[in-house]
């Protein structure tokens, strides 16, 4: 059996983003290749994207491009030397739009967007969250704060605002250059970070479709408390989801993470759209040929949980060995998408399924005549995708016509798709089992509207 939770892997600068590499990566399990803009942009990542369709074409497996863009990532000014200034929990330090070098009582935000949008008693989180201030006072162009926690602060460190919806469009000019260019390489999706709202994945797609009418798909990431909050609406209105745990664990507190991604799974399956579930899967294997027993039963209990995808992001673009990191990932999910005791079909844990679900019909129809796989004749990417998020215990295999939707699915939990017009016109089944290696056995075929049973052999 193959594995059902598929792989998203980040192709960086280094190695990974060769040919050579991209092959390796894809026979290793990679399903879904996300390119990061928060680094290289422009005509770097365009030739990954070329290489990566090359390696789809000769090897004719789907995979499935997405452009992660960077968002309203905010930071800090530069400090008068690169040396860290020394703070202190209880001293002040003040945020203005002074571009002068910082110091340790003083440094500049250039974001003035942020500036007026936060208040008294917002946090603001510096590094990753080791450093802590509280807002004292709000002024025309500071923001006076003192030091909760922290020691040291040097230049253009990242921060956070887990209290602050800040009033600022989710596509900054860098993402909107960025996204420019990304379209004219038709990806599969887009990824927007720090999304806080529903009306960020509208705009990002009023975008979209005013400059391409290839039907580009939107992933919005989870890494705000205040997305947590509107979390339905967002389910809602975006194509996927990607739980960012690295960000999300700074803004809300990091206990709580586990349950807000129990949540986000469980809201996907119901509004029929793929999860993707992100960060230090596999963090140590940048350094080491192993991964620690606590990464481990991690990528399993995702794997538990249903998700459509796990991810790797420094572990890819960071290491020396990206193929064996991908492989590692892959035999985690391939073990614990074949346990039956976990994977044992419970209706129960989705209850707001509509009685009259056709795609719970279709694998409680696989179930029951205990079929071997589900065949989707897919003209788009609905039935398959819905049919996924019932989450049945055979494969579905997945028909096209059309390259963009047998790129999509690739990242469908268990949808194992193939982009063959003729197959697609002639409805071969026999010629759809026979190409993932299945020659005898019952088969639910899923035709639009129609559904059967075809007995192989």
């Amino acid at each position: 059996m193959k594995k059902f939770t598929k792989i998203t892997s980040s192709i960086g600068p280094n190695n990974n983003g060769s040919k050579e590499m991209l092959a390796k990566m894809i026979a290793a399990g990679v399903n879904v290749c996300r390119l990061n803009f928060s680094h290289d942009t422009g005509e770097t990542q365009g030739q990954k994207i070329d290489f990566i369709r090359e390696v789809s074409a000769e090897t004719k497996t789907p995979i499935a491009v997405l452009v992660d863009l960077q968002g309203p990532k905010h930071r800090i000014g530069k400090f008068e030397t690169e040396d860290k200034f020394p703070i202190v929990p209880g001293q002040k330090f003040v945020f203005d739009s002074d571009p002068t070098p910082g110091n340790s009582s003083r440094v500049q935000l250039p974001d003035m967007d942020v500036i007026h949008s936060l208040k008294v008693g917002d946090r603001i989180l510096l590094n990753d969250g080791k450093i802590e201030m509280k807002v004292e006072q709000v002024n025309a162009d500071s923001i006076e704060t003192i030091v909760v926690r922290g020691t040291q602060i040097w230049d253009r460190r990242g921060f956070n605002l887990p209290d602050t919806e800040v009033a600022t469009s989710v596509l900054t000019a860098k993402d909107r250059a960025d996204l420019e260019y990304a379209l004219t390489k038709n990806p599969d999706y887009v990824a927007i970070s720090f999304v806080q709202k529903p009306e960020d994945v509208v705009e990002t797609r009023e975008f979209i479709t005013a400059r391409t009418s290839h039907p580009v798909k939107i992933i919005a990431k989870i890494e705000r408390p205040q997305a947590v909050e509107k979390i339905e609406e967002i389910v809602d209105v975006a194509d996927g989801i990607m739980i960012a745990r690295g960000d999300l664990a700074v803004e809300v507190p990091f206990e709580k993470v586990p349950a807000i991604s129990r949540r986000i799974v469980r809201l996907c399956r119901e509004h029929n759209k793929p999860v993707i579930m992100a960060t230090q899967m596999l963090g140590s294997m940048v350094d080491s040929d192993f991964p620690t027993r606590a990464e481990i039963s991690d990528i399993a209990t995702a794997a538990y949980l249903h998700v459509d995808a796990t991810m790797t992001s420094e572990e890819t673009t960071m290491s020396a060995n990206p193929a064996f990191v991908v492989e590692t990932m892959a035999k985690i999910l391939k073990n614990a998408d074949q346990d039956s005791i976990e994977n044992a079909q419970d209706w129960s844990d989705v209850e707001d399924l509509p009685i009259n679900d056709w795609a719970l019909s279709v694998t409680l129809m696989a179930e029951l005549n205990r079929a071997d796989a589900i065949v989707v004749f897919a003209s788009n990417t609905n039935a398959a995708t819905w049919i996924s998020c019932r989450r049945p215990d055979v494969p579905v295999y997945a028909v096209a016509a059309q390259d963009v939707v047998a790129n999509q699915l690739a990242l469908s939990r268990g949808v194992y798709p193939v982009c063959d017009a003729a197959m697609f016109d002639a409805r071969d089944v026999e010629a759809v089992a026979k190409h993932f290696g299945l020659d005898t056995g019952i088969i639910v075929v899923v035709d639009g509207e129609k559904i059967s049973l075809r007995k192989l052999g």
